[in-house]
């Protein structure tokens, strides 16, 4: 199964690869092609995708170690779920928000 938080990161910091990283990682996240497929339409080695795939893979994570967007929101949307249902504690409120 493919990495669903590497595809959060995808949408997150897409925009920050090369054109050709993100292609190839949008066809293999996003489209489900396999490292062939991309291959042959990319007109380069299987080898070759699954290397740009390795390296995009690696600066997205690199990307959320410095800037923690994807982390801090899905502590937001839990947070949002728990003041909707009634269910929190006004420290740990306050606790995450001083995080961000």
């Amino acid at each position: 199964m493919k990495n669903l938080h590497i595809s959060a990161l995808l949408d997150v910091y897409g925009e920050f690869l090369s054109e050709k990283q993100k292609r190839i990682a949008e066809n293999y996240y996003y489209d489900d092609l396999s490292l062939s497929e991309i291959a042959e339409n990319e007109q380069i080695t299987r080898q070759g995708v699954n290397d740009l795939i390795k390296r995009a893979e690696a600066q997205l994570l690199s990307y959320e170690e410095k800037c923690r967007y994807c982390e801090n929101f899905t502590k937001l949307k839990r947070l949002r779920s728990d003041i909707e249902s009634g269910n929190f504690d006004a420290e740990e409120l306050l606790r995450i928000i001083d995080e961000l």
